[in-house]
C-alpha cells in the first residue's frame, strides 16, 4: 500500500531538504573561507585530491556567505573589506 500524496504534508519532518529556508544552517561548513570579493570560484581542491569541476558562486548580500553545492566549502564575505555593496 503506498502513501497518499498528502502524506508529507501532515509529517513535516519527513519533508525535503529543498524546503529548508536559505538561512537555515543545519551543520557547521566542513572548511570556511573569508573572501574580499562577492563572486568566487571553487573547484574543491582542498586537500590534493583532485577536487571537482570549478563552478562560480555568488554571496548573497542578506546571507554573507555562499556553500559549495559540490564540497560544501563555505565563503564567507569580509564585508569591510569587499565595501559592503
Amino acid at each position: 500500500m503506498s502513501a497518499s500524496p498528502s502524506a508529507a504534508a501532515e509529517h513535516p519532518a519527513e519533508r525535503l531538504s529543498t524546503e529548508q529556508q536559505p538561512g537555515d544552517e543545519v551543520l557547521p561548513a566542513p572548511v570556511v573561507e573569508t573572501v574580499t570579493s562577492w563572486r568566487v570560484a571553487c573547484d574543491g581542491d582542498v586537500a590534493g585530491d583532485g577536487g571537482h569541476p570549478r563552478v562560480w558562486l555568488a554571496i548573497s548580500p542578506e546571507t554573507g556567505f555562499v556553500d559549495c553545492g559540490y564540497c560544501d566549502k563555505r565563503f564567507v564575505i569580509d564585508r569591510a573589506a569587499a565595501g559592503d555593496h
